[in-house]
């Protein structure tokens, strides 16, 4: 299957997958989108795994800083560039490997698909993520998992009020998009902090069709070369 798309891909004028590499965390939400993406457009890649907190984050060390400066993952080689932030380089992906879409063709679904997706990625995610309980915890000695729970109960509310209009089989009608992509991970870690999905109805039924596909399936966790 790899091996046909990337003869198309070839025939497309568009450019080869083999330098593709990873850097990623098994359990990292933002990596966990981008393998996403890789599998629906059947790119191949090479993992190469960030460990977050072994080694005191090897994230952290200088030589992963060069990749990226911000210290964080997913970062991507790809084409010959180095990108980082997984919106961004779905983004690119989706313009430089439009087989297999992970946004609508209709401008005003797009972003609708967009706007699902930034709920996620900058209202939720961010303010629960490792970098912030560290320093909550460390400065103020909060409570981690009643901070993250507060932050995934707000967004999903707002999540669902937008499905209640664009919802199909899946986030924004009956195909995958960028919506679907960032939900899925945010479902898991809402899960790993005792988030009860059964006020997210509309959630919990898109989260359980995307889990059956088998482009989730091998970008799942638990599947990954570094998995705990």
């Amino acid at each position: 299957m790899a091996e046909v798309s990337a003869k198309r891909r070839r025939s497309e004028g568009q450019a080869p997958d083999s330098a593709v590499v990873l850097y990623s965390y098994w359990r990292s939400s933002c990596s966990w989108r981008v393998r996403i993406a890789l599998a629906i457009k059947e790119i191949p890649f090479e993992y190469r795994a960030v460990h977050l907190l072994k080694d005191g984050g090897q994230q952290l060390k200088e030589e992963y800083a060069n990749v990226n400066p911000m210290k964080s993952v997913p970062s991507i080689i790809v084409d010959g560039h180095t990108l980082t932030e997984s919106m961004a380089i779905m983004e690119y992906l989706e313009e430089t490997r439009p087989a297999n879409p992970i946004l609508p063709k209709d401008p005003f679904l797009r972003a609708k698909a967009r706007q699902l997706a930034e709920i996620i990625n900058a209202d939720i995610q961010p303010i629960a993520n490792l970098r912030v309980l560290k320093k909550i915890d460390a400065d103020y000695q909060a409570d981690k998992v009643a901070w993250s729970q507060h932050f995934i109960h707000a967004g999903f509310a707002a999540f669902s009020k937008v499905l209640e209009e664009t919802a199909g089989r899946y986030c924004v009608g009956d195909e995958v998009t960028i919506a679907d992509i960032c939900l899925v991970p945010q479902v898991y870690n809402a899960k790993r902090n005792n988030i009860d999905l059964s006020a997210y109805p509309i959630i919990a039924r898109i989260d359980a069709a995307l889990n059956e596909l088998p482009a989730f399936k091998a970008a799942h966790p638990s599947v990954q070369p570094d998995a705990e």
